[in-house]
């Protein structure tokens, strides 16, 4: 097999993972790997924006008491705090490394979204802002002479020896087994699990490998019952599903029903801007009732092409005009805000292993994200992890002994079968409404899939293992809160306030 030693590795090419890669930089040699093209990430993908507190009339007081409250008593307010002191200076950092934020005169505009008591939303392009970041880190990346980027690497398992994380096994392009190991520890950046869900906003890559990867090693796992359905994918056929921004709400568009009703009054007194937990369930709600829903955006007029330039162009490929056209909608998986259990450096519960961005459970996001925080938590929480992690002395990696992989599994057919299978289950039992009846099932279903996932299959092992893990905690809070909705248990319990299932 063949070995690489560097001082950090860090998996994943999101924002958290290309953050952590350029705070390393000046302090030693990083190797990020990600198993599909570099621009392959939620991150890339995210249209809404990034919180931050640096208008007039708004301040980090403001953004940690919307944080906390969206996130129904279950946030960590040490970990918000460190995230909304953090988010002007970060906003700064990003713009030193060249992302273009929209600007209104001489200042950065800021737009508005659901739960949010001021407008502090920063975008680029209007609704391009995760692409506008990621590019413009990339290019800093791929100048920087003490970071190196290697592509279609996929990370199959964490090197553990004598009580540490030493690094990790990865295949290459040519499916290759190499071990890169760490002197001063490991990055996990891989993001979410969105593509476990049968429909989701989330790319093709996001298939829970950071979880399963920490999982297998031991590593404690919190809150991964909470799980975010995005109220507004666009309702055609596609994986993953285009997003239609949450800001789209935010600038005057509402919701309506098939009979033309605007029906998010019946649900919530902050109608169409209330928290995305309760207009995904809103919209589920009026869907089992056999109604279609739609976006009403047709009052914006021309000022929706200026704002939501990429929304407006691919509604318009797929025959929608949202100048004069109602836009069909649906929920669709989009974050979870459980993950790998970090402190507020990032470390995990094992020593040399570190996570930030997505795939982490900081605590800032509790019960329920509120919207634009997540690209926020991963550049703020990537700095802390590079500080800690360039702090550590090495590590000696003498006699490491070897270490065997499974060969890949180039049956693609059988995969995407067992793939489809997974998806299905979690969308139908642990989605946007759960009960114990269901969840039973759907764990009874996935262990029939798990005896026919062979070695080498490692993204539908991951899959599975991430999806049984949601299921089950899903099972165990006997409540509703945020993100996780309960028929069987439809209320709030003050018992589980503050109460974090980790497994």
């Amino acid at each position: 097999m063949t070995r690489f030693v560097t001082d950090y590795v860090v998996v994943g090419s999101g924002i958290a993972g290309l953050t952590t890669a350029l705070s390393l930089g000046e302090s030693g040699r990083v190797i990020v790997l990600t198993k599909s093209r570099e621009q392959e990430s939620n991150s890339y993908r995210a249209q809404g924006g990034i919180a931050a507190a640096i208008g007039k009339d708004d301040s980090p007081e403001l953004h940690r008491q919307d944080t906390l409250r969206t996130g129904v008593e279950l946030c960590n307010p040490q970990s918000v705090a460190v995230m909304v002191e953090m988010a002007p200076q970060t906003i700064q950092l990003l713009s030193g490394w060249g992302t273009p934020f929209d600007q209104e005169g001489t200042h950065f505009a800021l737009g508005r979204e659901g739960s949010h008591s001021v407008s502090r939303i920063l975008h680029v392009r209007g609704d391009s802002t995760g692409a506008g970041i990621t590019a413009s880190l990339l290019k800093q990346v791929q100048a920087h002479d003490q970071i190196e980027l290697m592509t279609h690497t996929m990370v199959a398992d964490l090197i553990v020896h004598e009580g540490a994380c030493r690094g990790v096994i990865a295949l290459d392009y040519d499916h290759e087994p190499i071990a890169y190991f760490a002197r001063k520890g490991v990055v996990l950046a891989t993001g979410g699990c969105g593509q476990v869900y049968r429909y989701t906003t989330n790319d093709l890559v996001t298939t829970g490998d950071g979880f399963a990867m920490a999982y297998r090693a031991g590593v404690k796992l919190m809150d991964m019952e909470f799980v975010q359905f995005h109220p507004t994918a666009l309702a055609i056929e596609q994986n993953p599903m285009f997003l239609v921004s949450e800001a789209v709400r935010g600038e005057g568009a509402y919701l309506v029903n098939d009979r033309g009703e605007a029906f998010m009054e019946r649900y919530h007194s902050w109608k169409d801007l209330a928290p995305r937990d309760v207009v995904s369930r809103a919209i589920y709600t009026e869907m089992q009732a056999g109604r279609s829903v739609f976006l009403d955006a047709r009052a914006l007029g021309d000022r929706f092409e200026k704002r939501f330039p990429k929304i407006c162009r691919h509604a318009r490929n797929h025959g929608i005009d949202p100048e004069t056209n109602l836009i069909p909608v649906t929920p669709a998986a989009h974050f979870i805000m459980g993950g790998i259990q970090t402190d507020l450096h990032g470390q995990t519960s094992l020593p040399r292993l570190f996570a930030c961005g997505e795939v982490a459970c900081t605590g800032v996001h509790g019960a329920n994200r509120l919207a634009s925080n997540s690209l926020l938590e991963g550049a703020v929480f990537a700095q802390r992890v590079a500080k800690k992690l360039s702090s550590l002395a090495d590590q000696s990696l003498a006699e490491m002994p070897d270490f065997s992989i499974s060969a890949l599994c180039n049956d693609k057919q059988s995969q995407e079968k067992l793939k489809q299978s997974i998806r299905q289950i979690m969308w139908d039992y642990a989605g946007i409404v759960r009960t114990a009846e269901g969840l039973s099932k759907g764990l009874s279903l996935l262990e029939n899939v798990a005896e026919q996932v062979e070695d080498g299959m490692f993204e539908t092992k991951n899959m599975l293992m991430t999806a049984q893990i949601i299921m089950k905690a899903a099972l165990m809070r006997e409540e509703s809160r945020g993100g996780h909705y309960r028929r069987d248990f439809p209320e709030t319990r003050l018992e589980w306030s503050n109460k974090h299932l980790v497994i």
